[in-house]
């Protein structure tokens, strides 16, 4: 079992371990615990034969009792021979506890006294990338890591009334975390800059944005598996530090991480060719371990943009049907 309830960019870092656990394991049934609204992101996975919903929005306020009770009952049924705990958390070591699992395996960074329902402690190093943390934890399962990684995510679902051509860029520009999210004075000046170039910007806002011409607002407007197809098609993805990011990371290269308080070296996309933006500088990811004082956070304002559009456009022509 494989509890990994959240959050979005959480469990993308977690498929290559799990892949890897099944290439160890080929004959093991696995089954992952996952909040509802992240299971489309195991559509068609291979390596896991089932889900188990843990709906914690349920579990608020007074209906939670209701909600709870039936949840636990269908949980102790589950009687797993092995739980891997990925949250880390106390809930999460919990659930690994309600299910009957045989046996607990956790990392040592585990929090709120997690480690205490563990059989098991991957030892890992809090300053990582959490891939690589989750791979420590695989390798406590039995699985063996080489120099690929395996991890697959459905195709997608294509949007209605959108045609994927001409060529786009993609920008996700919002993020829950605090001074993360780009403004809307820099969403416009990107879809300034790159025009006649289709910008199409997507995400979860409650912002009103002010798009030009060749900007496609598709802010609140689709659904994770539509976001993932937007993601193979586009020509270039431009994010913020996010869950998106990170599925980008996992699919191509074609992608910039903008990173303001956050160090892209433990939380930035894992592939080394992708490029990221940090305190003015334009860096490719495997260029990063030479880099000093990433710590340092600074905004990303609209005099960043001519920059980043001389890294992109070579990489977009224009369409001529647009020039």
């Amino acid at each position: 079992m494989i509890i990994k309830p959240s959050s979005l960019g959480d469990i993308v870092h977690a498929l290559p371990a799990v892949a890897l656990i099944r290439d160890a394991h080929p004959d093991a049934e696995i089954t992952w615990v996952i909040n509802p609204e992240f299971i489309p992101l195991l559509r068609g996975n291979p390596d896991v034969e089932h889900v188990h919903v843990f709906p914690r929005g349920e579990f608020r306020g007074l209906g939670a009792p209701r909600s709870l009770r039936p949840w636990l009952k269908i949980t102790r049924q589950l009687q797993p021979d092995l739980a891997l705990d990925f949250q880390g958390l106390l809930r999460s070591a919990l659930i690994g506890k309600i299910s009957g699992a045989k046996e607990i395996y956790g990392m040592s960074d585990a929090r709120e006294g997690a480690r205490w329902f563990y059989d098991r402690v991957a030892k890992v190093n809090r300053r990582d990338h959490a891939v690589e943390r989750y791979l420590k934890l695989a390798e406590c399962a039995g699985a063996t890591v080489g120099a690929a990684l395996r991890c697959s995510f459905p195709t997608g679902d294509m949007l209605p009334r959108f045609d994927e051509y001409p060529p786009f860029i993609l920008l996700h520009p919002f993020a829950r975390g605090d001074g993360k999210s780009l403004s809307n004075g820099v969403i416009e000046e990107f879809c300034r800059a790159f025009a006649p170039t289709r910008v199409v910007v997507v995400g979860q806002s409650d912002r009103k944005i002010d798009t030009p011409a060749n900007c496609i607002n598709l802010t609140n407007q689709t659904s994770l598996l539509q976001l993932i197809r937007l993601i193979r098609v586009a020509r270039f993805i431009i994010s913020v530090d996010s869950g998106p990011m990170h599925i980008a990371a996992a699919v191509t290269d074609r992608l910039l991480s903008i990173h303001t308080w956050t160090d892209p070296r433990r939380v930035g996309p894992y592939n080394p060719d992708a490029w990221v933006w940090k305190n003015g500088r334009l860096l490719r990811v495997n260029e990063l371990e030479t880099v000093c004082r990433l710590r340092r956070a600074r905004r990303f304002k609209s005099k960043d943009v001519p920059g980043v559009v001389e890294l992109v456009r070579p990489l977009v022509p224009i369409d001529p049907m647009l020039a």
